[in-house]
Formats: C-alpha cells, structure tokens, sequence
C-alpha cells in the first residue's frame, strides 16, 4: 500500500509527513515522532490512557487514524509541560498525590486541561463527567478530582 502525504503541527512544531494510510495517530506519535508520554492501554479506546488533543478536543489517539490529524493540531503531554518547568496541572497532581503508577496520568492531566480550557470553574460533578472516560487503576479518582479542583482554584487555564 503507497504512502500518503500529511501536515500536521504536534505540540506547536510543523511536520510533513509520508505516512501509511493504515497508520493510528497514538502509532505515529509514539513510533515515528518519538513522544512516548502517550500511553496505549487497552487499544479499543475504552481507557483513555492515549487521551491528546486535536485542535483542543480530548480524542483517544488509539481510535484516530494518523491521516485524520491532516491539517490539525496535536497537544501531547509533552506539550503541555517539561520536566524542567511542568504546567500547573502537572504540579497539583504531583501535590495532591493524584499520580501513583502513572500509566494514566497524561491522558488524565489532557482531560482536566481540555476541560478547564472550557470551564475554568468545574463543579466536582462536571469534573467527574469529564474525566469518566479515564480510567485509573491505582488512585481511586478522589485525589485526581481533588487536583483538578485546585487547579481550577488557581486558575491555571488562563496560563498560556
């Protein structure tokens, strides 16, 4: 099967790309550009561990075919922050102890910015429904909801 051609802009940077057709966008972010904070867990999009978003809207990148982010932008959690200056929402999980394992972090911290990116107020219920597609094996959910409440509190949406 031939390649197809793509541009696509991941975490502000412009890539043309040739790529197959038959190519998922978690493949193309973690094999071919190299950014492994992108998490497959359960390849069926049930999980939300591979949670990016595409011009700002959480997608599960295992469901998303790289072709579909022609044109688009991708934030990773590499883009959100680094390790020399996290962003806000990275330090409240790390400060309210939302992180354990941290399989699900990146995909969890995307989600709680997709969210205080359209509600830089959430009540906890909204908090809860917009992280359902997020599953975390090792915290029980109330320290990451308690990390998305702080970071609502500081409001860290309008940081950048």
């Amino acid at each position: 099967m031939g390649k197809i051609a793509i541009k696509v802009t991941v975490n502000g940077k412009k890539y043309d790309l040739e790529i197959d057709p038959r190519l998922r966008l978690i493949d193309l972010l973690r094999d071919e550009l190299r950014l492994t904070g992108t998490k497959e867990g359960c390849g069926e999009g049930e999980c939300g561990a591979c949670t990016v978003l595409l011009n700002g809207a959480p997608v599960n990148s295992c469901l998303v075919m790289a072709f579909q982010a022609d044109g688009k932008k991708v934030l990773t959690i590499e883009g959100l922050g680094s390790e020399e200056k996290m962003h806000p929402i990275q330090e409240e999980f790390l400060k309210q102890g939302a992180v354990q394992c941290g399989y699900c972090t990146p995909g969890m911290v995307l989600s709680a910015y997709s969210l205080l990116k359209k509600n830089p107020q959430p009540a906890r219920e909204e908090i809860k429904k917009y992280l359902a597609g997020n599953l975390c094996r090792c915290t029980g959910y109330d320290k990451i909801i308690k990390a998305v409440e702080s970071a609502s509190q500081k409001g860290v949406s309008r940081d950048d």
